[in-house]
């Protein structure tokens, strides 16, 4: 049963990756018949991450209130009827009204799922889980492309990705009896008798405090801040780099970046098989060294081709970076604060991953779209900086790698 609703829970996540790339994908095409500027993109990208962030912050509290299985249900009826909306949509404001469900549904699903799986899940299932991200965000562009190649209905294609989200919405309801009964048994070879001490004895449990002023939460959503600037500049200036410094034509930049995103969905489902024998700290570390060293190949004058491989060890550092810490969360702060800390960490990662970018963005005008490799190298050693200190303030606690599937 548990394993079944795994597959669901995979599910979910395809779904939330699918509308993440929807908007830029469809975005010449939806401009000129909306008669939109350039520019509304990017205004219509902050609504949504403005709804994200706002659902992510009081997720801890609607959550535990409700159950992460009535939210998730919930949640995704507003994804998909955000989603409807945009298909049907008379005008440009119409696309703001239905930016705030679409990024308050994608936030509270986001935290939820990230949560559950962190507490009744082992490691390699949050890896796989992320990677199934992966997998929505790569399907998303290309379903829209079947509707905007030759006949420019992008409508169409808002439609398709609605009604998939509507038929999980069945699914879901269909399975709602099953959220609480796999949490009573654990989920699919639940935490360690060793972890689940760890947990219950860890000091957040002991007494009453505050989220945000247990040990280490702080630097915790700063490493999240750090991350989500590296992952997302890459995404959105990475080929401007390549183009602009490396002399590529805007076609094969654009194929180089795909590569990068390429590296993140298959560096997390090997990330997956890893945990078994390495822990999630060791991978956090890991993977942040190897960012830092893929953002150095960048910066080096070296032919273009290592450009290519700078941004796939990029991609592949990144990889078992976000899940591992978000597994890490109830091992660091205790399971009966971690929903709410889940929420704040995923706020602050779509904080960073709306204002960071566009921040670099005003930077490279005013000095040289050459300062990129210099901006993740930043960003990364900021991020393995706060990691490495929370750490320290936590000491030898951290979780074990996975003996068994």
């Amino acid at each position: 049963m548990a394993t079944f609703f795994l597959i669901i829970i995979y599910l979910a996540f395809i779904s939330l990756g699918l509308p993440d790339s929807l908007l830029g994908t469809a975005w010449p095409v939806m401009r000129q018949e909306l008669e939109a500027p350039l520019s509304a993109a990017g205004l219509v990208f902050m609504t949504i991450a403005a709804g994200t962030i706002v659902s992510s912050l009081l997720s801890g509290r609607v959550l535990n209130r409700y159950g992460t299985g009535k939210v998730t249900l919930i949640s995704c009826i507003m994804t998909a009827g955000a989603l409807l909306g945009y298909a049907f949509a008379p005008s440009l404001a119409w696309l703001f009204v239905f930016a705030v469900p679409l990024g308050l549904g994608a936030g509270a699903v986001d935290s939820g799922l990230n949560n559950y799986v962190a507490a009744h899940y082992k490691a390699h299932h949050m890896s796989w889980l992320h990677s199934f991200w992966g997998v929505g965000a790569t399907l998303g562009p290309i379903i829209m492309a079947q509707f905007i190649t030759g006949r420019s209905d992008w409508r169409d294609g808002y439609l398709t990705v609605a009604v998939i989200q509507f038929a999980l919405v069945v699914i879901l309801l269909f399975t709602l009896p099953l959220w609480d009964r796999v949490a009573r048994t654990g989920g699919v070879n639940g935490s360690d008798k060793a972890e689940e001490e760890v947990t219950v004895s860890h000091a957040s449990d002991a007494r009453p405090t505050k989220p945000l002023r247990i040990k280490g939460v702080k630097l915790a959503m700063l490493s999240f801040l750090f991350y989500c600037s590296v992952e997302a500049t890459v995404g959105l200036w990475g080929s401007s780099f390549l183009v602009g410094v490396k002399e590529l034509s805007a076609a094969q930049a654009a194929q180089w970046v795909s590569f990068y995103y390429l590296g993140i969905t298959v560096g997390r489902f090997v990330t997956g098989f890893i945990t078994f024998k390495v822990s999630n700290r060791r991978l956090i570390r890991s993977g942040q060294l190897t960012a830092m060293a893929g953002a150095l190949l960048l910066l080096l004058p070296l032919p273009s081709v290592f450009a290519l491989i700078g941004l796939i060890v990029i991609g592949l550092g990144l990889a078992p970076i976000f899940p591992c810490m978000l597994h890490e969360t109830p091992v660091r702060f205790g399971k009966r604060h971690s929903q709410t800390i889940m929420g704040y960490q995923m706020a602050m990662a779509y904080t960073g991953s709306t204002f960071l970018p566009p921040f670099f963005g005003f930077l490279a005008s005013a000095v040289s779209i050459g300062a990129f490799p210099w901006f993740i190298a930043v960003s990364a050693a900021a991020m393995l900086l706060c990691s490495e200190q929370l750490n320290g303030r936590l000491g030898a606690r951290e979780s074990k790698p996975n003996s068994q599937f």
